[in-house]
């Protein structure tokens, strides 16, 4: 039942990256992009903490976590670009 939950939360995160990359591709104005950037990124941390969570693998966690913070740095990097205009 357990590994069931865990597939399908890997379907939704799935489904969430593609309308994410779809907004990514589309969007008309930089904002959208770099919320879209950040929903990919947090779907494919998800995506690892499930790949960990089914193959029981704890190091998988470490690399999630440290995607996580590479990610937000990402983020606040890139709305100061955008926030100054450059």
């Amino acid at each position: 039942m357990v590994e069931l939950l865990i597939y399908l939360a890997a379907a939704l995160a799935g489904a969430a990256v593609l309308f994410a990359l779809a907004r990514f591709i589309k969007g008309p104005v930089a904002a959208d992009r770099v919320v879209a950037f950040d929903v990919i990124t947090i779907a494919s941390i998800t995506g690892i903490v499930l790949a960990a969570l089914a193959e029981q693998r704890e190091i998988y966690l470490d690399v999630a976590l440290v995607y996580a913070l590479l990610s937000f740095l990402g983020v606040i990097v890139i709305a100061r670009y955008l926030e100054r205009g450059l």
